[in-house]
């Protein structure tokens, strides 16, 4: 009978080498599986019945994970999927900052130089000024607010003129004094800017953001090349309230895209592609610290909030930021509008975002869970930024 050495028949039988799940790296070092983050995911967006979602990872300047969920459209049927545009909604805010932040650096538009002298005439003469800009230039104090004021919502113009009791732009305190969140400023220095450069912003920003970063998904306003993967938009009731057709351009807030291109716009911006290093340190440096319980209170009377002071709350120019946190600073932005709830955050020592976009009034109930459970992010300030189930609610019986 032949017998064989057993080490020697080992050595020719072929190394089997298992690979690794694929697994996504937390803010903490901890790792979820992709598996696990998935189901997770597709959970906690059907419990809160939302309607379509997308998230993205990016982790280590690379995008690591994209996923999404649910339906783009309901009549007929059809997905949600990654490369589906939706409405961005004020994350257009932090994307339009960038490229201000393009033209300051490129010695196109000076920050503290006041908006009225920018301008070089009344703003009350400029035609969709004439009306909503007549008691605003009466006032001394518009003449000294500049578009660094603007861009950190530290102005004194509230959110939008509509909302004043005549339908008319007033400053509320002293121009730089404070924060209060206006999308009437960063649509103010869009004026300034198309006067200044001549064109459209949805010219100028496709041109210096969206094309150099094959953001195809990505318009300030709607193109024909989106009709194919678009999503339309429901209430919390699940019910349709528009299609996503943005026109005209806005600053503030018309800006429809993708998770993925959103993505590969922050890793872009963290890898200094789109500004130099200072100029990026400039745009995410504190103009303005924030001690409000919520970004957008309830109440005149609201105290102070002990998460503002907890995670060094402040505003750069374009960008939320978190100065003080265990995971080193951070930027972020949000997008509220009607059938629109989204969210974005970078981290910038580990050049870590997640990004999440819906297109369902029901989003924000999903925020909290999905960013603590899949990115580890503990320290965004949930109550400020009214991802709290009973804020929400709250603001829905104001309305």
């Amino acid at each position: 009978m032949r017998t064989f050495p057993t080490l020697g028949l080992l050595a020719c039988l072929p190394t089997i080498i298992l690979a690794a799940e694929p697994a996504i790296r937390r803010l903490d070092g901890s790792k979820i599986n992709v598996r696990e983050a998935e189901a997770f995911a597709q959970k906690t967006l059907t419990e809160a019945h939302v309607t379509g979602a997308q998230i993205a990872i990016v982790d280590q300047g690379r995008l690591v994970w994209s996923y999404a969920h649910g339906l783009r459209r309901l009549d007929p049927k059809l997905p949600f999927d990654r490369d589906t545009t939706t409405w961005a909604a004020s994350i257009t805010k932090g994307v339009f900052g960038t490229y201000v932040m393009q033209l300051v650096e490129q010695g196109k538009l000076p920050l503290d130089r006041p908006v009225a002298e920018q301008l070089g005439q009344p703003l009350n003469t400029f035609e969709p000024y004439r009306e909503i800009a007549s008691e605003l230039v009466k006032d001394p104090a518009w003449l000294t607010v500049t578009p660094r004021m603007l861009l950190s919502h530290t102005s004194g113009l509230l959110n939008f003129a509509f909302i004043e009791p005549d339908k008319k732009m007033h400053l509320h305190f002293k121009p730089g004094a404070r924060y209060q969140y206006s999308g009437e400023g960063l649509n103010l220095l869009q004026f300034l800017i198309e006067q200044q450069q001549g064109k459209p912003l949805d010219q100028l920003m496709k041109a210096a953001l969206f094309d150099p970063l094959g953001m195809r998904r990505t318009g300030l306003i709607y193109r024909a090349e989106f009709e194919s993967n678009v999503a339309d938009r429901f209430d919390e009731a699940g019910k349709f309230r528009s299609q996503t057709r943005r026109f005209p351009a806005r600053g503030a807030g018309s800006m429809t895209s993708s998770a993925e291109d959103l993505a590969h716009f922050a890793i872009a911006l963290l890898a200094d592609k789109l500004m130099k290093p200072a100029t990026r340190k400039t745009m995410l440096s504190p103009a303005i610290t924030i001690r409000t319980l919520h970004q957008f209170p309830t109440s005149p009377d609201e105290p102070e909030g002990t998460e503002a002071a907890a995670t060094g709350l402040a505003y750069g120019l374009g960008w939320g930021l978190l100065t003080r946190t265990k995971f080193g600073p951070a930027f972020f932005k949000e997008g509220h509008g009607d059938g629109a709830q989204n969210y974005m955050i970078c981290f910038q020592r580990r050049k870590a975002c997640m990004i999440l976009l819906t297109n369902s009034d029901n989003g924000e109930f999903a925020f909290r869970p999905l960013l603590e459970k899949i990115f580890g992010d503990t320290v965004t300030p949930w109550e400020w930024e009214g991802y709290t189930p009973t804020y929400i609610e709250a603001v829905r019986k104001l309305q």
